[in-house]
C-alpha cells in the first residue's frame, strides 16, 4: 500500500509546475489576452482553438435557456447529466452529453424578431454565430462580449424529412379528430361543419355519419362522425411512423388551422402544452416554425379574459398534400407572401449581477447545438473539470493524485519523501522497472518472429480475420516460435535473468531450468494504461496443441488479470472524450472495432468482467455520480449471448453511466460481423444498442404468452421487480410505462402500482438484494376462471346455446360458424363442439335433438350440461322468434368480435410503429374493420329486440 506523500513535497510540486507549462507539452498555446492561453481542446476534437488555460472559466448558459432536442423543447439544466439528441450545425440529429459547469457570472442578450422580444442569459465567452457578407450567407464566430446591437444571429432548422411523405390516412382522421371531435361514450366522435369541414368526410370511410339535432345545441346542424377510437382524442406518440405524424398534422390543422389570403400558415389552441407538442412534433418532421404567440381574448361580460395561442409555420417545409380544405390549399400555392426562414437581431447586450450554475453540451460534429427558435450556438469544448496542473495530468493520462505528483515531481526535480513506515518508491522501483523492460523485449521478439517463415500460420489465421501487416504492427501483434527456450535465450542475451523471467511470467520452470510459457502460439501485448507491456495474451494455432484455446500470463507483480483491459491503452483517450466504453470478448474483437471506427472497444483477458475491471472503466470514463457515460457490452444473440448479458446486468447498479446491451442475432461477433459485412456493420451494431434494463425485461416477458390476459399479467408480476431495481424513479417508471406497452397489457396505472409495490418492498429490505435477473420459467396454462352464471358474457353463451339445444331451427347457419373455441366458458365451448361435430344446428331433426347430443356426449359432465340447457327456461316472455334468437346470436357474435378487438390492441401496444410500419398499418386497419362489424352487430343485436 503506497504511503502518503508529505505535504510540503506536494505544494512544492505544484509551485515547480505551472499549468501553462504543463499543459504546453500536450496542447499548442497561444496568447488569448487578457493573461489567458488558449489552444485547441487535448480531451475533443475541434477546428478552433477554445480551451483556456489560466482562468478556468468555460462558456455556458444558464439554466433555463431551451434547448431543441429530438423529445421536444427543454431547459438545458434538466439535461444535464445526460446524452440527448439535438439539432446540430448541419441541420442533422446527433447524440451530445451536457454538463453543469460550475458558477459563473451571466451576461443578458436582448434579442428581438417580428415585434416579439425574448432574452438569454451567457457567460461573457460564450460563442455565437453571427451572419455575414453580402448575403449573410457565411457564420462569424463572436463571444457573448462581443455581440453588438443589430448583429443578426444564426438559425438552424431541422432538415425535411416530409417532401417525399404522403400523409398517413389514418392519421389524418386522427388529426380532424382531436381538433374537431369529442368523447363519445366508449370511443370519440368527430364533429364537422356542414359547410367548411364537408370536405374532410372523406377522410373517414364506412364511418357511421349523422346530423346532429335535439337537445345538444353545440351540435346541431353538425355532421358527426361516430364509432372513432378513443385515442383519436390524444396526441400521438412522438415515436409514430412519419407519415402518420405528418397526416395527424395536416388533420389538426384543417380542423383548427388557417392560411391567411397571404399564405401565412398558422394553428390555435387555447392549450398551450398542445403547440409546444406541435413544435416537437415538426422539429421531427423537418418542419420549421416560429415559436408560439399568445393573444388575450376579452370574455362574456362578468367572465375573465382568456388566451389563445398561436404558431406560424414555414411554409417552404410544406407539400400540397397537406392541405385537405381547397381553399388552404389554393392560398397556400398562389401566396404572395410566404414566411421565410428569418433569424434574431441581437438589441443589447449587458452585464448582470447573476452569478449561478451555468451548463452546456459538448457537440463533436460541428460543435454547435440549436437552441429554442432555432438560435444556433457555440458548445463548451472542455470536459468540466478544472484545477491546477495535477488535476490536468490526472485527467489526460489517467492517473490517480500519487502517480501523478511522481510523474510532475520526476519532471520538475522533486525529491519526494514518503510518511514514516509508507511505500518508498525507490525501494522496488528497480524490480518493476526490470519486468516492464523484460516484457517490452519480449513483446519486440514476438512482433519480429511473426515475419518469419516460421509464422506463416500466425499470418493465415490473422489474414482470415481481416488483419494484414499494418494491422499486426498497429496492436503488436506477434508470435511465439514453437520452441522450448527461443524467448528464454533471447532475453538472457539481453541480461535478465531467469528469476526475473519466471516472476516476470514469461518463462516457466521446467525440469531443467526455465521454459517459454508461451509456445507455438499467436501472441497479443496486453498493455496497462500508460501503455507499459505487462502481460501477453496468446492463441493456440494448432489442433495437435493439447494446450487451453487462449493461454495468458499468470498472476505476476505486473498482471492482474482481474484489473486488466485488453486496449485500454489504445481506447482511454476515445473513452474519456466520447464517455463511452464497449465491451468485447477476445482481442481480434477489439481489433476488428478500433479498425472499424470503433475506437472505444476494450475487453478482458482471460476472465470474465469484475468488480475491478468496473473500478477501471469508471475511472476512464470519469463516471460520478451523474448518468453522463454509456457502457455498451456487446454479445451473440444465442441463449448463451442472452445469458451473458444478465450477467452483466447484474453488475448494472455498479456504473453510474447507463448501460446497454447490442446483441447481434446473427450470432457473429464483431470480427466475424466485420469480415461478413465490413466495418459499417460494426459501427452499426454498436450504435443499435439497447439499455441493459430495457434488454433484460424484454428477455423476461418474451417467455410468456402475451396475447393472453393471464399470459401479460404473468409477464408484469416476473419484469416487475427488474424494474423496480431502477435507482432513478422517473426512469423506473418510464420502463413501467413501456412494460405495459410491451405486453400489451394497456393499463398503465395498474402496471405502474405493480412496479411501485415492488421498489417498496426493495426499500424495506434490510439485506438490499438486487432484483433478480435470472429469466423466469413460462408459467403453467392458467386455471379456468370459475362460472358464474350472472356473468354477461356467461349469459350470452348460455342462452344462445339453450336456444341451439331446444330452437336450433331459429339460429340457421350463423350459429354453426361460430368458433367452438371463441367460446369463454370451457364447458359451453365443449357443447358447441358437439354441436358441431353432429353436423351443427342444421342437422337438427326435431324432439329428439336434445337426446342426441346427451348420447354423444363425451363424458358426464358435457352430458349434464346438455340436460340443464335442454330444460332450462329461456330468459324471453312467450314464445321464442327468429327475432329473438338473431339479437342473441349477435349479441354472442359482438362479444366475440369485442375480444378479437382486445387481442388486436394489446398486439399493436406491443408493435412499434416506427420499426414495423407496413404490419402496424395493417393492424390498425384490421382494427378499424374490426369496429366497423362490431358496430354492426350491435345494431343488429339491437334492431332484433
Amino acid at each position: 500500500m503506497a504511503g502518503r506523500i508529505r505535504d510540503e513535497d506536494i505544494a512544492l510540486v505544484r509551485e515547480r509546475s505551472p499549468i501553462d507549462a504543463v499543459v504546453g507539452e500536450y496542447v499548442q498555446l497561444r496568447n488569448a489576452g487578457g493573461g489567458a492561453l488558449k489552444g485547441l481542446c487535448p480531451f475533443h476534437d475541434e477546428k478552433s482553438p477554445s480551451f483556456n488555460v489560466s482562468n478556468g472559466l468555460w462558456h455556458c448558459l444558464a439554466g433555463e435557456t431551451r434547448v431543441l432536442t429530438w423529445e421536444g423543447l427543454r431547459p438545458i439544466r434538466e439535461l444535464a447529466g445526460g446524452t440527448h439528441r439535438i439539432l446540430g450545425r448541419d441541420a442533422q440529429w446527433h447524440d451530445a452529453p451536457f454538463y453543469s459547469f460550475g458558477v459563473q457570472p451571466l451576461m443578458r442578450i436582448v434579442l428581438g424578431r417580428n415585434g416579439q422580444r425574448k432574452e438569454i442569459y451567457a457567460t461573457a465567452e460564450h460563442r455565437w454565430f453571427v451572419r455575414a457578407g453580402k448575403k449573410r450567407d457565411w457564420h462569424r464566430e463572436l463571444t457573448t462580449r462581443d455581440l453588438k446591437p443589430d448583429h443578426r444571429l444564426a438559425y438552424v432548422f431541422p432538415g425535411s424529412r416530409v417532401k417525399q411523405t404522403t400523409p398517413s390516412p389514418f392519421g389524418i382522421a386522427h388529426g380532424i379528430t382531436f381538433g374537431d371531435g369529442t368523447l363519445n361514450g366508449t370511443g370519440s366522435m368527430a364533429t364537422l361543419d356542414t359547410i367548411k369541414d364537408h370536405q374532410l368526410l372523406k377522410w373517414f370511410p364506412l364511418s357511421h355519419v349523422t346530423v346532429g339535432s335535439g337537445g345538444v345545441n353545440e351540435w346541431r346542424g353538425q355532421l358527426l362522425v361516430h364509432h372513432l377510437p378513443r385515442f383519436f382524442r390524444e396526441l400521438p406518440s412522438l415515436d409514430e411512423s412519419r407519415p402518420y405524424l405528418y397526416g395527424w398534422l395536416a388533420g389538426y390543422v384543417a380542423a383548427d388551422g388557417h392560411v391567411a389570403k397571404d399564405g401565412t400558415v398558422m394553428l390555435h389552441c387555447a392549450d398551450r402544452e398542445v403547440l409546444e407538442y406541435v413544435r416537437a412534433l415538426c422539429a421531427r418532421l423537418g418542419i420549421g416554425t416560429y415559436g408560439i404567440t399568445e393573444q388575450v381574448r376579452e370574455g362574456f361580460p362578468g367572465r375573465e379574459p382568456s388566451s389563445i395561442f398561436r404558431i406560424h409555420f414555414v411554409n417552404d417545409d410544406l407539400t400540397d398534400d397537406f392541405f385537405l380544405i381547397d381553399e388552404h390549399r389554393f392560398r397556400f400555392q398562389s401566396a404572395a407572401k410566404k414566411f421565410a426562414r428569418r433569424g434574431w437581431v441581437v438589441k443589447s447586450v449587458e452585464e448582470t449581477d447573476r452569478v449561478e450554475e451555468v451548463f452546456c453540451a459538448v457537440v463533436d460534429e460541428g460543435h454547435a447545438f440549436v437552441l429554442e427558435d432555432n438560435i444556433l450556438t457555440g458548445n463548451c469544448f472542455g470536459c468540466g473539470e478544472g484545477g491546477d496542473a495535477i488535476a490536468f495530468v490526472q485527467k489526460i493520462d489517467h492517473l490517480s493524485f500519487a502517480e501523478a505528483i511522481e510523474r510532475l515531481a520526476a519532471k520538475a526535480g522533486v525529491q519526494l519523501r514518503y510518511t514514516e513506515g509508507g511505500y518508498v518508491p525507490g525501494r522496488q522501483k528497480g524490480e518493476r522497472t526490470r519486468l516492464v523492460e523484460a516484457h517490452r523485449a519480449a513483446a519486440e521478439f514476438y512482433a519480429e518472429r511473426l515475419l518469419t517463415p516460421a509464422a506463416e500460420i500466425g499470418r493465415r489465421f490473422l489474414a482470415e480475420r481481416g488483419f494484414g501487416r499494418e494491422e499486426a504492427e498497429r496492436f503488436g501483434v506477434g508470435y511465439a516460435p514453437n520452441e522450448w527456450e527461443a524467448l528464454v535465450r533471447h532475453l538472457r542475451g539481453r541480461g535478465f535473468s531467469d528469476k526475473e523471467l519466471i516472476t516476470g511470467g514469461l518463462a516457466s520452470q521446467g525440469r531443467r531450468g526455465p521454459i517459454d510459457r508461451f509456445r507455438g502460439r499467436l501472441i497479443w501485448p496486453i498493455r496497462d494504461l500508460t501503455g507499459d507491456v505487462v502481460g501477453f495474451g496468446a492463441r493456440r494455432l494448432e489442433e495437435r496443441d493439447d494446450g487451453p484455446k487462449y493461454l495468458n500470463t499468470p498472476e505476476t507483480p505486473l498482471f492482474k488479470k482481474g484489473s486488466v483491459l485488453y486496449g485500454a491503452d489504445l481506447a482511454k483517450k476515445e473513452i474519456a472524450r466520447r464517455r463511452q466504453a464497449v465491451i468485447v470478448e477476445g482481442y481480434t474483437d477489439v481489433m476488428a472495432c478500433h479498425l472499424a471506427g470503433v475506437g472505444t472497444a476494450i475487453a478482458t483477458s482471460g476472465t470474465s468482467f469484475g468488480d475491478e475491471h468496473i473500478k477501471i472503466l469508471r475511472r476512464l470514463l470519469m463516471d460520478q455520480d451523474e448518468a453522463s457515460g454509456e457502457v455498451i457490452f456487446t454479445f451473440d444473440g444465442d441463449a448463451a449471448g442472452q445469458k451473458a448479458a444478465l450477467r452483466a446486468f447484474e453488475s448494472e447498479h455498479k456504473f453510474a453511466a447507463q448501460t446497454f446491451v447490442a446483441v447481434q442475432p446473427d450470432g457473429l461477433d464483431p470480427c466475424d460481423l466485420r469480415m461478413k459485412h465490413g466495418d459499417a456493420a460494426v459501427r452499426d451494431l454498436v450504435a443499435s444498442r439497447v439499455p441493459l434494463f430495457r434488454f433484460a425485461i424484454r428477455a423476461t416477458i418474451e417467455k410468456y404468452d402475451l396475447d393472453t390476459t393471464e399470459g401479460r399479467l404473468a409477464a408484469i408480476d416476473a419484469a416487475a421487480p427488474i424494474i423496480a431495481g431502477i435507482r432513478d424513479r422517473g426512469m423506473r417508471d418510464r420502463y413501467a410505462i413501456d412494460l405495459d406497452k410491451w405486453t400489451g397489457f394497456l393499463d398503465e396505472q395498474f402496471v405502474l402500482r405493480r412496479v411501485r409495490e415492488h421498489a417498496s418492498r426493495r426499500r424495506g429490505d434490510s439485506r438490499g438484494r438486487r432484483a433478480v435477473a435470472e429469466v423466469p420459467e413460462a408459467p403453467a396454462p392458467p386455471a379456468a376462471p370459475a362460472y358464474d352464471p350472472n356473468d354477461p358474457i356467461v349469459r350470452v353463451e348460455r342462452e344462445t346455446l339453450k336456444l341451439a339445444v331446444q330452437r336450433p331451427a331459429l339460429l340457421g347457419p350463423g350459429f354453426d360458424a361460430v368458433a367452438p373455441d371463441a367460446m369463454l366458458v370451457p364447458g359451453h365451448a365443449a357443447v358447441c363442439r358437439l354441436i358441431a361435430e353432429l353436423g351443427g344446428t342444421a342437422a337438427a331433426t326435431g324432439p329428439e335433438w336434445a337426446g342426441r347430443l346427451r348420447d354423444a356426449a363425451p363424458n358426464d359432465e358435457v352430458r349434464a350440461l346438455v340436460t340443464s340447457l335442454a330444460v332450462e327456461p329461456l330468459r324471453y316472455n312467450g314464445l321464442p322468434d327468429d327475432r329473438y334468437a338473431q339479437s342473441q346470436l349477435s349479441r354472442l357474435q359482438e362479444v366475440q368480435v369485442t375480444r378479437e378487438i382486445a387481442k388486436l390492441q394489446s398486439k399493436l401496444g406491443r408493435l412499434n410503429p416506427v420499426e414495423h410500419g407496413e404490419e402496424h398499418r395493417r393492424l390498425f386497419g384490421d382494427l378499424m374493420a374490426l369496429e366497423q362489424q362490431r358496430h354492426k352487430l350491435r345494431e343488429r343485436g339491437i334492431g332484433s329486440l
